[in-house]
């Protein structure tokens, strides 16, 4: 039987090893083995039990003395000591002996100059086909002689034990950056392995010069490209996806020198309340040879109830590329970014719906990566809760946000992009029943088209006088007053109670970003 040379890494007496199985064959394994079932739409449907989302408080970097000093230890970054890794590890290979075993061979990074080799060692057929979707796909000539970079082993079924493996769970995540391997233990949650590439890539493409984003990114018919930052609930996959421009991808990219490219060859799309009506390329990407992930199906029909929210909030599908019609498919531009945008849902409803940013205010909201948002499932803003993570990835992020900033700044620079802060969230504008009502999409669609075809840079501008920002003063398509929010507040006290309150969690939040300089840092929002 051919092994694959796992027996290097210490896996030996596999039942049998498949690797690089079409979808097809992984689907049908996967029904053999009673890891999921078909809906009307031909994609599998898995449940993933307990864990629904990543476990983020159960991810570990290894603490070994050749990446100590690289790495930004606090909450995000946990060290484990490289002893309770190895015996975590021991354990997880020898649970897969007398197992069926599923690799994939892939890639990450669809620039060929930065290309990374990933291996992915499943236990699961679902997991394969999952990765096999997600990452870029090698042909059989890659096959031939192909040598991973970097190891990734998904083992759900292995369940730590947290008083003898020093783990905080049953689940837990292990990073060695030095051994280039990283263990997954007892979450089904496919994020999981996705996430782990991601984390790999930021730690590695720094060193190669490369400035890699959790964004989406697009291109014009002119070759232009476009990169939109922003956390779950801003907008990034919605606004990104433009008819007038095709997706480069919808989550993970590095930014070159040449060249912005999508480190994946696949999409990893929310279906919460999913429609045909408002996301019709995920919609009807659910089709054979995705993966959804705890999506509630009627079991005579087998149609998703996408609305139904009882097995997870945080339900999934994973799919290639080339099942979004205006995708490209090479999965890079052949021009670095000339607009980078910034999204934010702000619930204080007192952020413009749109401004530009000079060189420092980019590093300093980027490193910020706020949103907000109220607790319960009032849309009202009571009670508004900032939410910042750090460079809009804080939990991938293995070096301090400082490195990543200053790549920003540099890449900005040599491309001449502008940056441009845009408000997804509220203003002072209230409905019929007294509730603040979120940003037209409408209207923010019509500012990024502004700010992606360079209209808005021929206008004028005026300056906010809590963020120091630019704001433009008219923009076509769109109603001037909503440009400056103190236009739709009747009750200019509270707008300027709420302008201090969010200036204030800003700058309360900065304080952790110690190796920022002062200019950084005096470029937030003022308080009073």
């Amino acid at each position: 039987m051919e092994t694959y040379g796992l027996e290097s890494i210490g896996i030996i007496n596999a039942k049998a090893v498949y690797r690089n199985l079409t979808p097809a064959e992984l689907t049908e394994h996967a029904l053999r083995r009673g890891e999921g079932t078909l809906s009307n739409t031909g994609a599998l449907v898995v449940k993933t039990g307990k864990y629904t989302g990543r476990s983020a408080q159960d991810k570990f970097i290894v603490d070994t003395p050749a990446v100590h000093d690289e790495i930004a230890w606090g909450s995000v970054n946990r060290p484990i000591s490289k002893e309770i890794y190895d015996a975590i590890t021991a354990k997880a290979k020898a649970y897969l002996q007398n197992k069926d075993i599923y690799v994939f061979d892939g890639f990450a990074g669809a620039d060929p100059k930065y290309t990374q080799r990933f291996r992915i060692i499943n236990e699961l057929a679902s997991q394969n086909l999952f990765i096999h979707q997600l990452l870029i796909r090698p042909t059989k000539e890659d096959l031939v002689d192909f040598t991973p970079d970097f190891t990734i082993i998904a083992v759900p079924g292995f369940k730590c034990i947290p008083e003898i493996d020093h783990t905080r769970s049953e689940a837990a995540i292990l990073v060695n950056y030095e051994e280039k391997m990283v263990v997954i233990c007892g979450s089904q949650y496919a994020g999981e392995i996705k996430k782990s590439v991601f984390s790999v890539m930021n730690y590695i493409l720094p060193k190669m010069g490369v400035f890699p984003m959790h964004c989406s990114a697009n291109i014009g018919k002119a070759g232009d490209s476009a990169v939109f930052f922003g956390l779950s609930g801003t907008g990034k996959t919605t606004l990104s996806a433009d008819p007038n421009r095709s997706l480069i991808g919808d989550d993970e990219h590095g930014w070159a020198d040449d060249s912005v490219f999508n480190f994946e060859g696949g999409c990893y799309a929310k279906c919460i309340d999913l429609s045909a009506e408002g996301e019709p390329e995920i919609y009807n990407a659910i089709k054979f040879g995705a993966l959804v992930e705890n999506v509630v199906m009627d079991p005579e029909t087998r149609e998703f109830d996408f609305h139904d929210d009882t097995l997870a909030v945080n339900t999934r599908v994973g799919y290639p590329v080339n099942y979004i019609p205006n995708a490209e498919l090479s999965g890079m531009s052949p021009s670095v970014p000339k607009t980078v945008i910034f999204l934010t849902a702000d619930a204080y409803g007192v952020m413009p719906p749109i401004s530009k940013l000079n060189r420092e205010q980019a590093m300093y909201y980027f490193v910020s990566g706020f949103t907000s948002k109220v607790a319960g499932t009032e849309i009202g803003i009571e009670e508004p809760v900032p939410t910042f993570s750090t460079c809009f990835g804080a939990p991938f992020l293995p070096l301090d946000p400082s490195v990543y900033a200053k790549m920003l700044a540099e890449k900005v620079d040599h491309s001449g992009a502008n940056v441009y802060l845009v408000n997804t969230g509220w203003n002072g504008v209230h409905d019929e029943n007294g509730k603040q009502k979120r940003m037209s999409l409408k209207y923010t669609r019509a500012m990024v088209t502004a700010a992606l075809n360079g209209d808005l840079e021929k206008g004028e501008f005026f300056t906010d006088k809590t963020f120091g920002v630019q704001v433009p003063k008219a923009i076509a398509g769109v109603p001037s007053e909503i440009l400056d929010p103190v236009n739709t507040w009747e009750d200019k006290n509270e707008y300027h109670h709420r302008c201090e309150m969010l200036a204030k969690s800003f700058k309360e939040n900065f304080k952790q970003y110690t190796h920022m300089s002062a200019e950084v840092a005096a470029a937030g929002p003022h308080a009073d």
